[in-house]
């Protein structure tokens, strides 16, 4: 895989110095011929040209300027382009829809034009006008040939199963792209998992985190290890070039630092890898949770007996530990006006609609009341250990009582203070939130919770700086919201309510955490 990955970077260095051969050449001069301006045209949203000039890549407002040369756009008839590439089950479901719902708002009528297996032209046509107003093309590969298509010019919009990987970012930054990873440069789309399935006749129902990467490692390769029949286990994952192949290797092999065994059937499709499973009486497979058709999903657990499964709630919290974001991609570049508005589109209510439709996982808050996680708290007094006592589990229980916990929650990168992409999402999200006056009136606590390892009393105060430092983020970003409105609070409980057994790293992972809660 790494020879393969250096294969690709060298051909992205080979093609980012070739992009501008290919391209056609233009003279921007200004109305009284002071100023002129001639390069390769890169693109034109409607009002501004982007062009690579002798003084680096310019970006002039086109009101200003006359186009001379082949490559000049028609003004009169401009048809906004925009180029979207990358993870096949994105785009073969959810942003079709999601451009539909957007065209139903804005008063355009559609017409999709398939072109071949992998690509597509959606056509926005005004109701008003009957103009050709916008042309939506998109190409349905991996996140792999997505990133490859961005950086080599040939897409305006990534979509990925996985976050950008640092030589993409490094590759992208070179490019002038800006840095990939922030706010206005990534976002999460919807949310999706990497859920372990059997067929429906295998009486195996549960996994540990650590036994599912030592089965994908072909170190347990027999289902009478695992409490089932005396069969070997076959095995399915997704293609490695997709990004929830790629996932896969990161979230469930890398944390137990094992390699995947060579026996592995992989599959291009989600629906030919559950398809597969769901036939197979003897086989195991990690597919979508979009996807996972009719097979058997397993749950995962751990040695103190809990038990998490993959379902709409504990993937929105990020509960369960395999969660996988969505990801669009955005250079530092503008697009055209309505490609920006599809985009403040899809974060609307109505998108959250569509996506929970296409039966993935939207970012929609919800309240969950305390009533509704009984469970939660019963687990927290059964596994309370010598330094968890019980004046600091009545002390939770008293200042929680009667609020609400949101699905918005908070995680951070293993070994690192920094939020996952998940939660720098929800940043975002929350602050928008509280810019509209969603929580006006309302009282928000950011709670603190901290994996088992150390110290009860250490934990605790990690807990409630990382709460702390989660509230100045969203305070931060929430930048037209009044303060005035709403209370803002921290508060932390350390490893008073975990999620997870402290085991395994997916454990401490899930139990690290700041969830906010509402009253």
């Amino acid at each position: 895989m790494a020879l393969k990955r250096a294969a690709i970077f060298a051909a992205l260095f080979f093609l980012l110095g070739q992009t501008i051969a290919f391209a056609q050449d233009v003279t921007l001069t200004s109305p009284d011929g002071s100023v002129e301006i001639s390069g390769t045209l890169l693109g034109f949203d409607g009002e501004f040209y982007r062009v690579d000039s002798v003084y680096g890549e310019l970006t002039v407002d086109g009101s200003g300027v006359l186009c001379d040369g082949p490559a000049c756009p028609n003004l009169q008839d401009f048809v906004a382009q925009v180029s979207i590439s990358g993870s096949a089950t994105m785009g073969s479901v959810l942003m079709p829809a999601l451009l539909e719902g957007f065209a139903l708002r804005g008063g355009y009528v559609t017409q999709r034009e398939t072109l071949n297996s992998e690509q597509y032209v959606y056509r926005l046509i005004s109701e008003d006008s009957d103009k050709l107003v916008a042309e939506f093309h998109f190409r349905l590969t991996t996140t792999d040939d997505g990133f490859f298509d961005l950086l080599g010019n040939e897409a305006d919009i990534v979509m990925a199963l996985r976050e950008i990987r640092p030589e993409e970012r490094k590759l992208a930054r070179e490019a002038g792209m800006g840095d990939m990873t922030r706010a206005n440069r990534s976002r999460v789309l919807a949310l999706d998992a990497m859920v372990p399935v059997v067929s429906p006749s295998n009486p195996v129902r549960s996994v540990s985190p650590l036994d599912l990467a030592r089965i994908l490692a072909g170190r347990i390769d027999n289902w009478k290890d695992l409490g089932g029949p005396d069969a070997p286990i076959d095995l399915h994952l997704p293609a490695f070039e997709t990004g929830l192949g790629q996932a896969i290797e990161d979230e469930i092999m890398g944390p137990a630092k094992l390699e995947f065994a060579e026996n592995i059937v992989r599959h291009d499709r989600g629906a030919d890898l559950a398809l597969a499973v769901q036939n197979s009486p003897f086989a195991i497979g990690v597919a979508s949770y979009a996807e996972v058709g009719n097979t058997q999903p397993v749950t995962l657990t751990g040695a103190c007996g809990f038990a998490l499964r993959a379902a709409r709630r504990t993937i929105k919290t990020e509960d369960y530990p395999l969660t996988a974001p969505m990801f669009l991609y955005l250079p530092a570049r503008r697009l055209p006006k309505i490609g920006r508005d599809f985009l403040a589109f899809t974060r609307g209510p109505s998108a959250q609609i569509m996506i929970r439709r296409a039966g993935f996982v939207d970012q929609a808050p919800e309240e969950i009341a305390i009533n509704d996680q009984g469970s939660r708290f019963a687990n927290a007094i059964s596994v309370a250990g010598p330094e968890t006592s019980l004046e600091e589990l009545q002390r939770m229980t008293r200042t929680l009582d009667g609020m609400a916990r949101l699905t918005t929650s908070f995680r951070f990168e293993s070994g690192s203070i920094r939020l996952d992409a998940q939660s720098r999402s929800n940043v975002q999200q929350l602050a928008r939130a509280l810019e509209v006056g969603r929580y006006d009136a309302r009282q928000v606590t950011f709670v603190g919770f901290s994996d088992g390892d150390g110290p009860a009393s250490a934990n605790r105060d990690i807990a409630l700086k990382r709460a702390d430092a989660v509230r100045r983020a969203v305070k931060q970003a929430a930048e037209t919201a009044n303060f005035d409105r709403v209370v803002l609070d921290v508060d932390a409980f350390g490893e008073a309510l975990p999620m997870a057994c402290d085991d395994s790293a997916w454990g401490r992972q899930a139990n690290r955490r700041v969830e906010v809660w509402v009253r």
